[in-house]
Parts: structure tokens; sequence; C-alpha cells
């Protein structure tokens, strides 16, 4: 791994994970936990590093983190929503009582090819 390999941390104290580039901050994905839940409200990229996928690998860091943690995820941020609407094997984070709350179908995942819109890229 290099300096300019992308890497995802959480912080735990700014309550997001942050994506590094050149050990600077790139973008976040901000969170909020309760109990075994964590909540993703909002993820953004900046500006200076968008078009180079680290939206895509900061979600699925997240999620990864997320399923390794035993949480359940509710995707309350449009980027996050897409990229498990996009990767269906993250749907099962979503509590399925839940699903339908973000539009989260077992076929959702049928639009793999679409990049998200959301605000992360």
């Amino acid at each position: 791994m290099t300096g300019r390999d992308p890497m995802a941390v959480d912080n735990v104290k700014e309550s997001r994970y942050e994506i590094l580039v050149e050990r600077q901050v790139a973008g976040a994905a901000g969170y909020r936990r309760t109990g075994s839940t964590v909540a993703f409200l909002h993820t953004v990229i900046d500006p200076e590093w968008e078009g180079r996928g680290l939206g895509a690998i900061l979600a699925l860091r997240a999620l990864d983190a997320a399923r390794e943690e035993g949480a359940a995820v509710l995707p309350f941020c449009p980027f996050i929503r897409e990229y498990i609407q996009r990767h269906p094997d993250y749907l099962d984070l979503v509590p399925v009582e839940r699903r339908a709350d973000f539009q989260l179908t077992p076929a959702s995942g049928a639009q793999a090819d679409r990049a998200p819109s959301g605000t992360a890229t």
C-alpha cells in the first residue's frame, strides 16, 4: 500500500468513516450509532478527489465494518442506499422490517449497471 492508495478509517470521535488519500481526508460518510445499529446520514467526497471511485470504496469499507460488528444498517444517506441497491449482497444488513422505508427490495439490485446518483463519487 502506498500513500496514494485510499484507506478507510472509522473516526469514532467525529462519528464518520473517512477515506484517506495521501494521508488527507478525501471524503467521509457520517453516521449515528444506536445500540447495534448504524444509521448512515450523509456521504461526501471532496471535489478535488471526485470521479476516482472513492465514494464506492468508502461505502464498501463502511458496510463491511458494519457486517464485521454484526450491526444493522439504516441507509438514510442516498449514496449508501444506492450502493446497497447496486450491491444486493449488502441488503441483509438492512433489517427486513425497515427495507420498505428505504425502497430496498431483493429486486432493487437489478439496476447494478447504474452508478449511484447520491452526493459521493
